[in-house]
């Protein structure tokens, strides 16, 4: 069984609902993780990553969540919690990740340790990209993430030549055929 995995889900049509998708993007593209750890795009799969789940022993799930609170709050909550922070009122991909704790557990299988690092988006709407305070409240999301690696024993190295969250964005608007 793989160590750590970071999982981001989320919809990149769907405006800030992406973050987590530009998350895990941003992270592959700029750092180095000693030992070494999966960065996975689960973009909206949701039930289709059962597999996944039972493939590692703790998985950091990034996820802009629904939460009656200010644009760009930042929750850290662990996965035994999650019903209680109404997730499931997001996209099919939260119902699905949810689902599969609950197949995991009717199986017999082990659930690994895992969390949801959830951001409060600004605006859920039908367009590729970031609203400015989502944009803004990037760097705080992605160093609350490293922070919380850092607790794992996870050692970080910086590259030394960094793809900017605009750069992303665009390869998102325009991908190489």
């Amino acid at each position: 069984m793989k160590k750590i995995a970071i999982l981001g889900v989320g919809n990149i049509l769907q405006y800030d609902d992406g973050i987590a998708i530009y998350a895990t993007s941003y992270l592959e593209k700029n750092y180095t993780f000693f030992p070494e750890l999966e960065v996975i795009n689960g973009g909206v799969e949701g039930i289709n990553l059962l597999n996944l789940f039972m493939q590692y022993e703790h998985i950091i799930i990034l996820d802009a969540i629904e939460i009656d609170d200010a644009v760009g709050s930042i929750y850290h909550i662990p996965s035994p919690e999650l019903a209680g922070h109404g997730l499931n009122s997001g996209g099919a991909h939260e119902i699905g990740v949810l689902q599969c704790f609950d197949i995991l557990e009717l199986m017999g299988k082990e659930i690994p340790k895992s969390s949801v690092l959830g951001i409060v988006p600004d605006i859920i709407d039908v367009k590729i990209g970031l609203s400015d305070a989502m944009s803004e409240k990037f760097n705080t999301y992605i160093s609350t993430l490293l922070k919380i690696l850092e607790k794992e024993k996870i050692h970080i190295k910086k590259n030394s030549s960094i793809i900017t969250l605009s750069q992303i964005i665009e390869e998102f608007k325009n991908p190489k055929r």
